[in-house]
């Protein structure tokens, strides 16, 4: 029976994935397997030497120690492109709300709930209203920062809209660039895409590169009455230099979902709470998607979306299966192989991949594993992790 811990809420329909027969998903497991989470952070907290994996029901690792956790060997998924849709209709939003003056105007009728008199009232409404024309979207240029799953959508979104597209992705993969329309002007660099932008949208991870990047420098090169939207990280961003740019008219607006004292106090900030993934059928598209990315683990050591290991699968057949993780560095799979010749245990078929410092591999043979093969594949110098599925 495989166990999974749980924190936070996980949507019913990903955690109906784990089949009942082999399965245990509570938030009560002593020693587990896996956990799946969302939001919940795990810097402070000791893990159970059982756990192999952890999933988080969402894009962000924020509250994974994932660098603590490649070192002993446990696999970090997440699930982008789950929740893309969701964020994308929020950016749509932020555009119409920046662009018309909606909320400023809906303030603006709230305010007039003394008046009983419809005349007046109506008056009052017509009158007021001028200070809320905004702007059109449709042939305004829309600056994307991050071509992801989320921001390719956002991307295509826009074009649908009527508006320009410039996109900003020095990392671009190629799956994302095949969900990218021809119509997406390339910048070659940030200064230049916030230049040329009257809505810029940030959708990247908050990474070293990454955090505080939109600046006093880099704010310098924004289209004078650009709008600024971030729905992906306030790490992202300056906030003391933003708000600068807000008091000048550089920026004309910020919409962001990640209020802080200091701009719920700012008439140009448009702030609501987290809310980019927060849709039902997000959390249920991330939820199954993490439930299923585990089992996948689990049961037959494949590894997809994972942020510290590499992506590798492949197909069960025959034999017993072996997976191991170890430095990357030369030799060590030859001596793992060199190990299983001088047992007479014959390699039925397998696959090796790397990221960045850490090599996987997954090899089936065609005897049985035991105990003490697992342990001798151990004792290969860097190899520090090794299972049978």
């Amino acid at each position: 029976m495989k166990k999974i811990r749980t924190y936070n809420n996980i949507a019913d329909k990903g955690l109906n994935q784990f089949p009942t027969q082999t399965y245990q998903a509570s938030s009560d497991q002593q020693t587990p397997d896996a956990i799946l989470l969302r939001s919940h952070k795990l810097h402070n907290e000791t893990l159970p030497k059982s756990v192999l994996a952890v999933a988080r029901a969402g894009a962000g690792v924020n509250n994974i120690p994932v660098n603590d956790y490649t070192q002993q060997g446990i696999v970090v998924f997440n699930t982008p492109g789950a929740n893309a849709n969701a964020v994308k209709e929020l950016v749509m939003a932020s555009l119409l709300l920046s662009a018309r003056g909606i909320t400023q105007s809906m303030n603006y009728v709230k305010s007039l709930i003394d008046i009983t008199d419809d005349n007046e009232r109506h008056q009052k409404v017509e009158a007021g209203k001028k200070q809320f024309g905004g702007f059109e979207l449709q042939d305004k240029t829309l600056g994307v920062v991050g071509l992801g799953a989320i921001g390719a959508k956002v991307a295509n979104m826009a074009l649908s809209l009527g508006m320009k597209v410039i996109g900003y992705d020095p990392k671009l993969s190629v799956e994302a660039a095949w969900q990218l329309s021809s119509q997406v002007t390339k910048a070659d660099n940030l200064n230049s895409l916030l230049a040329r932008s009257d809505y810029v949208t940030l959708h990247v991870p908050a990474v070293e590169s990454t955090i505080g990047f939109i600046n006093q420098e880099s704010l310098t090169s924004v289209k004078e009455g650009a709008t600024l939207i971030n729905l992906a990280r306030g790490e992202l961003v300056n906030e003391t230099d933003v708000i600068h740019a807000l008091d000048t008219g550089k920026l004309n607006a910020y919409v962001a979902d990640f209020p802080t004292a200091n701009l719920i106090k700012h008439d140009k900030a448009i702030l609501f709470p987290h809310l980019g993934a927060s849709t039902a059928e997000a959390e249920e598209n991330c939820a199954v998607m993490a439930a299923n990315q585990l089992i996948d683990f689990l049961e037959n050591g494949n590894i997809k979306n994972s942020v510290n290991f590499p992506t590798i699968n492949m197909e069960r057949t025959q034999g017993d299966r072996i997976t191991f993780a170890n430095d990357n560095v030369p030799k060590v799979l030859g001596e793992v192989l060199n190990l299983l010749a001088d047992l007479n245990i014959n390699v039925i078929d397998l696959v090796n991949k790397s990221r960045d410092d850490i090599a996987y591999t997954i090899l089936d043979i065609d005897q049985t594993v035991t105990p003490e093969l697992i342990d001798k594949i151990a004792q290969v110098e860097h190899v520090f992790h090794v299972r049978a599925v």
